[in-house]
């Protein structure tokens, strides 16, 4: 059947000096590129659900996306919001390779706008993002004192030294076990308790990737509670009810599945919501008697015991990456790569612990080098040198990922070291490459292409070298 949306929702008129602008806003469906100011080049995308009304007041979440796609940002929590009765807006302009002084403006922009057209509740107003952009939806209550909450999906807080007792937001963090970032949410977590933000941090068995719609929901229902308790929202014990089951039914789906530190993690998540709402004491109980069976026991003494091994390690990437890069130290390729066998056992070894921590190590490490090779491209001069290096850490890293072979191959022809880049070459031969148009259009190669050792290479694992190859 085909879905029905309500036609002409709201006519705006936007009055200046020479102009005026009809503005048409759908119910039910994401409109994308929506003009901020005729006078500057930017435009966000919004969505409305189904049961808005232009009366009232609305809570409203901004989704951050740093490549500027509002409109795909919006559709990873359109089903929630319209669950949830949230309007939706993201920036099309938003970027990470602008200053975050320029990001904050075009926010600044677009909230303005927002607040223009739409009946917003003041104490109801919200940011989100995944990666990079949940870290640049973190910071934006420090520049705009009237965003109520955060919901980070992996990503942990953008600048803690920024944050101050006396402008708290609440902060809901979203992680899966195996990123990376789940390590530095639970240390922000206890700067948080301290500073005594009201914070939650929900946590799913998963790496670096999108949370489900389910754990979206929750955090805005979790807004929603807090409005509620605070008198911002009206009172409606129905809907916490309804809220209250659905956490405690996930809690008993948890402990069914023997996931019992995710059940205590929602238990403790639990008991700071929903505290200002009704009595406790059986969760309380539950809680307690789950901490003292003997399997919780076992499983968090692993997980303790993984957290700190991945500390140390952790702090030694760190500490000899740094080293390496200052003495474009080759030489330690060979450490390098017994690292990441040692990380590739945690992987697929027997302990669920190890094999979570080994999954945040990799990740930990592909980021490391990455952030490494972006701050050497933004310096002027760039250091070749330590491009090189850094493209060779990541074919270990990540051997599959042939840009970064790539990027060997071009910048050793570009100082005459063929003897450096047709080694890569094989190698990412030997891992499945076959692209000739890309190696023929590599900047920096033209005299390694046309050298027979380059030839053979190409007609070995190509069939089709460029030019005849002549046997001395």
């Amino acid at each position: 059947m085909k879905r029905k949306y309500s036609p002409l929702l709201l006519v705006f008129f936007v009055f200046n000096i020479t102009f005026s602008q009809e503005l048409v806003l759908k119910k039910g469906t994401i409109i994308d590129s929506i003009v901020v100011q005729d006078s500057i080049q930017e435009s966000f995308s919004l969505y409305l659900p189904l049961k808005f009304e232009n009366k009232g007041s609305w809570p409203i979440l901004f989704v951050f996306d740093t490549q500027g796609k509002g409109k795909q940002a919006l559709a990873m929590f359109r089903e929630v919001a319209e669950k949830e009765n949230y309007i939706l807006a993201a920036s099309n302009d938003i970027s990470d390779t602008i200053p975050v002084s320029k990001n904050v403006l075009i926010t600044g922009r677009m909230i303005s706008k927002v607040n223009a057209i739409l009946p917003l509740n003041k104490n109801q107003i919200y940011t989100a993002g995944f990666g990079s952009g949940g870290r640049l939806a973190n910071l934006m209550p420090i520049f705009f004192k009237n965003i109520e909450g955060v919901i980070s999906c992996g990503a942990s807080l953008a600048n803690i030294e920024l944050l101050t007792s006396k402008n708290p937001f609440h902060f809901v963090g979203i992680v899966g076990k195996e990123d990376f970032n789940y390590a530095n949410l639970l240390a922000h977590e206890k700067v948080l308790n301290r500073l005594k933000f009201p914070n939650n941090l929900l946590v799913f068995d998963g790496g670096s990737e999108w949370p489900s719609r389910q754990y979206l929901q929750k955090g805005l229902r979790l807004f929603k509670l807090s409005a509620i308790a605070k008198g911002y929202a009206p009172k409606d014990s129905a809907y916490v009810v309804n809220a209250y089951n659905q956490d405690l039914a996930l809690i008993r789906q948890l402990k069914k599945d023997k996931k019992l530190l995710l059940a205590d993690r929602a238990i403790t998540e639990m008991l700071s919501v929903y505290r200002v709402h009704r009595n406790m004491d059986s969760l309380k109980n539950e809680g307690k008697k789950l901490r003292k069976d003997k399997l919780y026991r076992s499983l968090k003494r692993n997980e303790s015991a993984a957290f700190f091994k991945e500390e140390l390690l952790r702090e030694d990437y760190n500490y000899y990456l740094g080293q390496d890069l200052d003495l474009y130290n080759y030489n330690n390729l060979g450490w390098w790569n017994y690292q990441m066998t040692e990380v590739n056992r945690f992987i697929y070894g027997d302990s669920e612990s190890e094999q979570q921590m080994g999954k945040r190590l990799h990740s930990f490490l592909n980021a490391l080098i990455e952030d490494n090779i972006e701050i050497i491209k933004s310096e002027k001069p760039v250091d070749d040198e330590a491009l090189i290096l850094l493209s060779m850490l990541k074919t270990i890293t990540e051997p599959r990922n042939y840009d970064y072979y790539l990027s060997v191959i071009s910048l050793s022809s570009k100082y005459e070291d063929y003897g450096t880049a047709l080694f890569y070459l094989e190698e990412a031969f030997k891992k499945g490459y076959k692209s000739k148009e890309n190696l023929d259009a590599l900047a920096h190669t033209a005299l390694l292409r046309i050298s027979p050792e380059y030839n053979k290479l190409m007609e070995k694992y190509l069939s089709s070298a460029r030019y005849e190859i002549i046997d001395e």
